[in-house]
């Protein structure tokens, strides 16, 4: 993050807006490079999207999506000066569409679930929170039957993602990992 505790959104109808963001220990905003980038791969299906940022932090991801045409973004953050200036932050840009939820993503994951196209996971990375996200995700029906799923980790990070998230497409930016997987509907034979 930028020493002014600012973050840009890089495209869409919001290109440009700075988000305004407290300093906080171990928040870790994805570089405006990765999400240009994982925006290019969701181009084709981010409008109308409905959209899920677990573990929303800045919010810029979500904001992005928004900004892209995304019918509706639910942020989900537990720290309540994020959720906040999320709150804020959307206001002042008058971005519709925007729900901010201050819970713990996996205690909210575990309430009555609606299928995401576009689920965005991007964890604290000291959290090791990506597995145990992912069955929830899964397990509870968050995703749509061929919903997208990005992940964001460190680069070579080890843990296990359900078997029918396909990998679409992967990078690298410094020590992090980014990967867009596509869900298929599990097997019912199996």
């Amino acid at each position: 993050m930028s020493a002014s505790g600012r973050v840009r959104i890089i495209g869409g109808t919001l290109r440009n807006s700075r988000l305004e963001v407290p300093d906080l220990p171990g928040l870790r905003p994805t570089a405006d490079r990765v999400r240009e980038t994982l925006f290019n791969w969701l181009q084709p299906v981010v409008g109308g999207a409905r959209c899920l940022d677990l573990f929303a932090g800045t919010g810029a991801l979500g904001i992005e999506a928004l900004s892209r045409g995304a019918a509706a973004v639910t942020f989900v953050e537990r720290e309540p000066r994020l959720a906040a200036a999320l709150k804020a932050n959307l206001a002042r840009l008058k971005a519709p569409g925007g729900e901010v939820v201050g819970d713990e993503a996996s205690r909210w994951l575990r309430g009555p679930a609606r299928p995401f196209d576009v689920v965005l996971l991007d964890p604290p990375f000291a959290l090791d929170a990506w597995a145990e996200t992912a069955r929830l995700l899964e397990e509870g029906g968050w995703i749509a039957a061929h919903g997208w799923i990005y992940v964001e980790a460190p680069r070579g990070a080890a843990f296990i993602l359900p078997a029918n998230w396909l990998m679409h497409r992967q990078g690298h930016a410094g020590e992090v990992s980014y990967t867009l997987y596509r869900r298929t509907p599990a097997d019912p034979l199996s």
